[in-house]
């Protein structure tokens, strides 16, 4: 199964998770040194430069797998361009090699809110990166893939709880990476969290529970 974004914080939570169900975690990562840090940790890494990558690259990378995770994102910086590189862009080649190989599962990690009109005050960087998540999940939507669409909200590296509210839309609140992981890792295992978009935060029901439910 390959990462998009496999060096990224939540794909990080994601990989043991995944080694622990005996599945074989391919994240995805540009730097050598993100390499060499994720086969440590037991994974099957492959390099892959999402802004820079060809769509032969895309296919190389997920050759294959049996199913994607699209985690990665364009920073928490000011650079606007990067959010329509990465999280934009980046989920469209990963749509459309996944389309190529006929790789039918498909999970991408959003955010809350990305549909609602975005306040004028947040500044042209936080709009650029609400369009381009807004603009990818339409994308996914749009395709005869087995996807799902989870949208977290203000994410943070406390300890998860395995405790999470999970809906098509839920009150604006934050949840642990460690439980948007755990998320992630319950619906690749469940057939019928196929065609649900949810937005996610920390809560009272148990994440098996959550996604089953």
């Amino acid at each position: 199964m390959a990462i998009a974004g496999g060096a990224g914080k939540v794909a990080r939570h994601l990989i043991p998770l995944l080694i622990e169900a005996g599945i074989e975690a391919v994240p995805l990562a540009r730097r050598d040194e993100q390499l060499a840090e994720l086969e440590r940790a037991g994974a099957k890494p492959r390099r892959l430069d999402i802004e820079k990558a060809s769509a032969d690259d895309f296919l190389a990378a997920f050759d294959g797998c049996d199913a994607i995770v699209f985690a990665a994102g364009g920073g928490a910086d000011g650079n606007v361009e990067r959010k329509r590189t990465v999280d934009l862009e980046g989920s469209l080649k990963s749509i459309e090699a996944a389309k190529a190989l006929r790789i039918d599962r498909f999970v991408q990690v959003s955010v809350i809110g990305v549909d609602q009109p975005v306040p004028s005050s947040v500044g042209e960087a936080w709009t650029a990166y609400v369009e381009a998540k807004r603009d990818a999940d339409a994308a996914l939507r749009a395709t005869t893939l087995a996807w799902t669409i989870l949208r977290p909200g203000g994410l943070t590296d406390d300890e998860g709880t395995g405790l999470v509210t999970l809906a098509f839309e839920v009150p604006r609140a934050t949840i642990p990476r460690a439980d948007v992981a755990a998320v992630i890792a319950a619906c690749l295992t469940n057939e019928d969290s196929a065609g649900r978009q949810w937005e996610l935060v920390s809560g009272s029901t148990p994440v098996a529970k959550a996604v089953s439910g």
